[in-house]
């Protein structure tokens, strides 16, 4: 199977080879504008077929000495070198646009990102303010209606009092999940180690985390890693059950690393990752998060070995 694999891929890259090699010759017979049209085809067919740019530039330069092996007319030499930059810049032309497609894609996301986030930290202010005020109000409305009330009835007050703390810690909880205060305030490693209190509590997990981090990172950055750490900690809550997580956060020249690792149950990462209508674990999430900064996400996971993320983020300049 390997080899039928390996003997398909030889003859498709002969194939292309002998079409590059053949159009290119045509476009400095003087070819022209039909000449150039088909260097495009042969980009997008190049960039369908997986082709990488540098496989194309070198394909490009295996054609051209093949066709300047006998160099005795230097101007003819000096216009098919010419004529060929042309023609190799036409079949780069679909990668170009696909690139900039990617560029707009990535604006795009960072931009929605950033949207969802000031979405996210006006709820969680409505959340922590709003309705902690009508709560207040309640607790003023129970205090002044128990005075009147007889004897008998103080101790169902008293029980309402505590389903009201109950709610208040609850809306505090979900409005510090949703945006704490603490991440623009101090940072991200105090609001990592406020998150994994919270969640350590709620779940039994052992939670340690080593940071070295001396400075502020940027915000956008802060806000993606915040987020990152929060879905991996829900997973190994949720999904994985592990007992102990290790989250690891530094700055080597000009990128972040952050690393979490768990002892949980960990999965098949294939099967998770292709599963339809599934967000994978929050996985594709973490990535489109990732790529909206150029950053990148390596897992490492087996059922029955945990799961192991390691995060690299460029800070630029």
């Amino acid at each position: 199977m390997k080899e039928a694999l390996e003997n398909r891929e030889n003859h498709l890259q002969q194939t292309l080879a002998e079409l590059y090699l053949g159009r290119l010759r045509d476009y400095l017979s003087g070819g022209g504008e039909d000449s150039l049209g088909s260097a495009y085809e042969i980009g997008r067919a190049a960039l369908a077929g997986g082709h990488s740019i540098l496989e194309i530039i070198d394909l490009h330069h295996t054609v051209l000495l093949g066709l300047l092996q006998d160099p005795r007319d230097s101007e003819a030499v000096v216009a098919a070198l010419r004529g060929s930059g042309a023609f190799l810049a036409e079949v780069l032309s679909p990668y170009e646009m696909t690139h900039r497609g990617f560029r707009e894609a990535v604006f795009a996301l960072r931009h929605l990102n950033e949207m969802l986030e000031l979405e996210a930290k006006r709820i969680a202010h409505a959340l922590h303010d709003e309705a902690g005020q009508l709560l207040a109000v309640v607790h003023l409305a129970l205090a002044e209606l128990d005075r009147d009330l007889p004897a008998p009835l103080h101790d169902q007050v008293d029980n309402l009092k505590v389903l009201l703390d109950q709610i208040d810690d609850q809306l505090r909880r979900l409005s510090h999940e949703l945006r704490p205060t603490i991440l623009d305030d101090l940072g991200l490693v105090p609001a990592i180690e406020f998150l994994a209190e919270g969640v350590s509590k709620r779940t039994n997990q052992a939670i340690s985390i080593h940071a070295s981090l001396k400075d502020r990172l940027p915000t956008t950055v802060e806000i993606a890693l915040y987020r990152i750490v929060q879905e991996a900690l829900t997973n190994a809550a949720k999904h994985s059950r592990a007992r102990n997580v290790h989250i690891r956060v530094d700055r080597s020249g000009g990128q972040v690393r952050c690393s979490i690792r768990d002892d949980g149950s960990g999965f098949d990462i294939p099967a998770v990752l292709g599963r339809r209508g599934d967000t994978g674990l929050g996985l594709l999430g973490m990535q489109e998060r990732l790529n909206a900064m150029g950053g990148t996400l390596h897992i490492d996971s087996s059922p029955g070995q945990g799961t192991s993320l390691l995060i690299n983020v460029p800070l630029g300049g």
